[in-house]
């Protein structure tokens, strides 16, 4: 059989030359051979996007929000796109009736609801930059943006006003209007009263603008609707310019790859938006969802009552970050263990049935129908029934956990990459190719995307497994930094956008991220960790020389390998009688733990979010050298070089840590489910051949007067935790 590929060349590779590093072919989607997607007709601006469905399907189902009644969340209580449409004309009056005119600046802060999609239809309308605040960027992060993008008038959900209201009085010089989206307390008016600014409840500030008529600018594709911001990797955000064209380019190119794999959207999809519309991935989504009369549920805010709020909406397209599906592939991988023998080996062989079939070109739906009625269909009904399509994007999504849901989810599972100055998505896996596991797809058909040589890193683009920087071309891309042209100009150059990722090309196409140029990355739940930044701030800790911090896209933590000051070091073990010589204590746990320990102090001096603290430390007593080709002739880290040298202790510290929360699962399990697990754990690793597994797992109990003293052990560590019996 002849091997498929999803990808055509439309440009020549270049040779290194003038000191410019090779660049391979100029690739683009299989779908767009004879060109990319034309613009939709009237599709010139967000605004049109939304417009245009109000006229087609007005009383389409829109926004959904489930009714809180007798102190429970019961059905979701939907407006139409007509009943949508009427708010968002009077929110716009309401804006303009406060004195912000076409290209002002509102921005919009809080959890998703359909308050915020109102508010940034309204900016649409009116021309205005919708600028989302969020304060996941870092402390300060929202007052920064207030005062970086001149916003003038602020939605705010009503538990996120005290965080705006710290922002003042620096924000005040710009901020006037604060609009809650809910209820405003005696105490907050008075408040701002006192910097100046005025603040309205959401139906206070809709009636505003009940009496005026504001004719809508025309909208061109070239204007600017949104200032995203994004981290950088030192310093300040960058906000992102993003077009109407960028916009509606992309929901062209969706378009056009949906109906070319026999998966487009229509009016009866349901979505469930939960991803922060504050961030492009979701964003876009939700903008094509528009585009087609279909309907947005918002969930609670709660993690924990995601599945709840999943199985009362039903959503047809379900897109997550691989946090989110690590944790639906973990309690699934507990129901089976825990549902018996029979049960468990019953799964086991219809999951490798189905996954052979599927590997052999099967599709998912007659790969075998049989176990998706018999066994299953639960899982399919416990995502609501309906799931057609999950998309994973943010970080990558781990291979074994994407192939197990493309089995037993009966639906497709597609990973996708893009970042926001690329308007999200630029690489997506297509439905039904098995061997495109582990990569991000082909590109989009709206984009052109070719690698770049980085040779200080050993990555050719002209070699026989193509590697280089991600470059990216054509009308999804941003405008620019919003006054930063310096920094645009370093990553747009001749019209391609060098996005700091390395990929590898596949022989289908396909495009796998394998490492990342800049030294900023973002670990398995999506958030952004500029480690150059960390590392200023933990070699704070004097009792360390130097500290190099590690982690990646597949763990949700920050692991470390340090050199420890020795005459700190030896002071701090002569002190508390641990013997040794220095060699020695550097592996001593308690010299470990005192070190982490001296970590997290900084850290919450620094004001670190949870994800930038380190939950493991190596201490090297030989220092980082040139010798090792650990530091360059300057004394820069070569972090490529030190995750090589260092890999099997990053390896043994993640074990460890992954270990840990094992065992720390087991001990709040009942005894049978505990030996079910184990049974269940045993049987498959001699099913499948699975030599050397760590099932010397033993936990036991013993009371200490009203408490019991559970302690676990197992190969590489032990720990114990008190409760009461």
């Amino acid at each position: 059989m002849a091997s498929k590929k999803f990808i055509v060349e439309v440009e020549p590779a270049i040779e290194a030359k003038d000191g410019k590093p090779s660049m391979g072919p100029v690739y683009r989607s299989v779908f767009a051979k004879d060109g990319f997607p034309p613009p939709i007709d009237g599709l010139d601006s967000c605004w049109d996007v939304f417009r245009l469905s109000v006229e087609k399907y007005p009383n389409n189902r829109m926004l959904g929000t489930r009714e809180f009644v007798d102190g429970k969340h019961g059905k979701y209580v939907w407006l139409t796109y007509k009943q949508v449409y009427d708010k968002v004309i009077r929110v716009g009056n309401a804006i303009r009736a406060c004195g912000v005119e076409p290209g002002g600046r509102c921005g919009i802060y809080g959890a998703n609801c359909a308050e915020w999609v109102m508010s940034m239809e309204a900016c649409n309308a009116h021309g205005l930059y919708c600028v989302p605040l969020y304060d996941t960027l870092g402390h300060g992060a929202v007052e920064f943006i207030i005062c970086h993008a001149e916003v003038t008038l602020a939605f705010v959900e009503a538990k996120k006003i005290p965080e705006v209201l710290k922002t003042f009085p620096k924000a005040g010089e710009y901020l006037k209007t604060i609009v809650s989206f809910g209820k405003v307390t005696p105490e907050q008016k008075e408040q701002c009263e006192g910097f100046g600014v005025a603040i309205h409840s959401w139906e206070e500030f809709l009636s505003l603008g009940d009496d005026k008529q504001f004719e809508l600018p025309l909208k061109k594709k070239s204007d600017i609707c949104t200032i995203m911001y994004t981290s950088g990797t030192t310093g300040d955000p960058k906000g992102v310019l993003i077009s109407n064209n960028s916009i509606v380019t992309l929901i062209a190119g969706v378009h056009r790859l949906l109906g070319s794999v026999d998966a487009s959207l229509d009016s009866n999809d349901v979505y469930l938006s939960f991803l922060p519309l504050a961030h492009i991935f979701d964003r876009v989504i939700e903008e094509c969802f528009i585009n087609h009369g279909a309907s947005i549920g918002f969930w609670r805010g709660d993690v924990k009552l995601l599945i709840e709020d999943i199985g009362e909406l039903k959503p047809t397209i379900f897109c997550a970050v691989p946090r989110v599906l690590d944790r639906i592939y973990s309690g699934l991988q507990q129901k089976i263990s825990s549902g018996g023998f029979l049960k468990s080996k019953l799964f086991s062989l219809a999951y490798a049935y189905k996954l052979r079939n599927m590997k052999g070109g099967k599709k998912h739906p007659e790969a075998s129908p049989l176990s998706d009625k018999i066994v299953f269909s639960k899982i399919k009904q416990g995502l609501g029934g309906n799931v057609r399509i999950i998309l994973s994007g943010a970080a990558p999504l781990a291979p074994h956990v994407e192939a197990f849901l493309k089995v037993v989810t009966c639906s497709h599972v597609l990973q996708g990459y893009g970042l926001t100055e690329t308007c999200a998505g630029s690489f997506v896996s297509l439905p039904n190719e098995m061997e495109m596991v582990g990569t991000v797809g082909p590109p989009v058909p709206n984009l052109d995307a070719r690698l770049e040589s980085v040779p200080e890193m050993n990555y050719d683009a002209l070699s026989s497994k193509p590697q280089g920087e991600i470059c990216i071309r054509g009308d999804v891309l941003f405008a620019g930094y919003y006054k930063r042209e310096d920094l645009t100009a370093e990553v747009l150059v001749d019209g391609w956008f060098h996005t700091g990722d390395i990929g590898e090309w596949q022989p289908d196409g396909s495009m796998k991220i394998i490492d990342r140029k800049k030294n900023i990355f973002k670990l398995s739940q999506g958030e952004y960790v500029a480690v150059e930044n960390l590392e200023n701030v933990f070699g704070l800790v004097s009792d360390l020389d130097s500290i190099w911090i590690y982690g990646n896209s597949f763990e949700s933590c920050l692991v470390a390998v340090a050199n420890p000051n020795k005459q700190a070091i030896e002071h701090y073990a002569e002190t508390h009688n641990i013997s040794g010589d220095f060699e020695a204590l550097c592996e001593n746990p308690k010299i470990k733990e005192y070190v982490l320990g001296e970590l997290t102090k900084v850290g919450k001096e620094n004001k670190l979010k949870g994800f930038e603290f380190v939950k493991a430390i190596h201490l090297d007593p030989v220092p980082f050298d040139m010798e090792r080709d650990l530091l360059t002739p300057t004394f820069k880290k070569k972090r490529p070089q030190l995750l090589k040298y260092y890999q099997s202790v990053i390896d043994n510290m993640y074990q460890k840590i992954n270990n840990r929360h094992f065992v720390e699962h087991l001990m709040c399990v009942s005894k049978q489910s505990r030996l079910d697990i184990f049974r269940h754990f045993i049987w498959v690793s001699v099913f499948l051949g699975i030599k050397n597994t760590e099932s010397a797992i033993g936990i036991t109990e013993k009371k200490k007067g009203s408490r019991v003293e559970q302690k676990a052990s197992w190969i590489g560590g032990s720990f114990t935790k008190k409760r009461k019996p």
